[in-house]
């Protein structure tokens, strides 16, 4: 089996610079929020805040997959991967519950998950939403144990990150609300580069 080099991780190194552009433009959007008058703020059923609420959900449940690989996954770099991503993506939700209440607007809606999306209903399987793990899924993770710790994490969020690409590109087609799509946008390249990562290390581990 092939070992696992001691050399700088790029995924550790997208992780960190990822949380630094968020810590970054979390200050810049605040200001910039707070400079827009009332009347161009997202309506309470426009894709931005349809997006913000979802995304959120979604996030949550990658936040609780990362959390488990950190604590109890083999590999030191799927441990580190799963920290980084369980941190990135709570920054993410902070920010877009920030929004919602800057735009007055509740967090939670009565909404169908996805109902911002024109093919929102196509793309919600069994009420969940684009990649997200099933609650069986989500059990097997948190009882697995040794590598499978480390194979279901890398399997699942590969699915979960690509399903949430699948959400910004839905977003980014839909508003030019200006904080909605830098965001969506570093996303995007922030989880397009956890992707390459983690496939990169299902071949490095064995498991592909």
């Amino acid at each position: 089996m092939t070992q696992e080099t001691t050399s700088p991780s790029p995924w550790r190194q997208v992780g960190v610079a990822g949380l630094v552009a968020l810590l970054l433009g979390l200050a810049i959007g605040f200001v910039g929020t707070n400079l827009v008058h009332r009347t161009s703020l997202p309506a309470d059923d426009s894709a931005a805040a349809g997006f913000a609420r979802d995304m959120s959900s979604h996030h949550a449940q990658a936040v609780a997959m990362g959390m488990i690989a950190a604590d109890r996954a083999t590999s030191p770099a799927v441990r580190s991967l799963g920290g980084d991503i369980a941190m990135t993506q709570q920054a993410q939700i902070g920010m877009m519950r920030q929004w919602l209440r800057d735009w007055n607007l509740n967090v939670n809606s009565a909404a169908k998950p996805m109902a911002w999306m024109p093919d929102g209903d196509s793309a919600v399987q069994g009420n969940l939403m684009p990649g997200m793990a099933t609650p069986a899924e989500m059990t097997e993770l948190e009882k697995a144990t040794g590598r499978d710790v480390d194979r279901l994490f890398l399997q699942m969020m590969i699915k979960h990150h690509l399903g949430g690409i699948h959400m910004v590109d839905a977003v980014l087609a839909a508003t030019d609300q200006s904080d909605v799509t830098w965001l969506a946008g570093t996303m995007k390249s922030g989880q397009q580069g956890e992707i390459a990562a983690m496939q990169q290390l299902q071949t490095t581990l064995g498991f592909s």
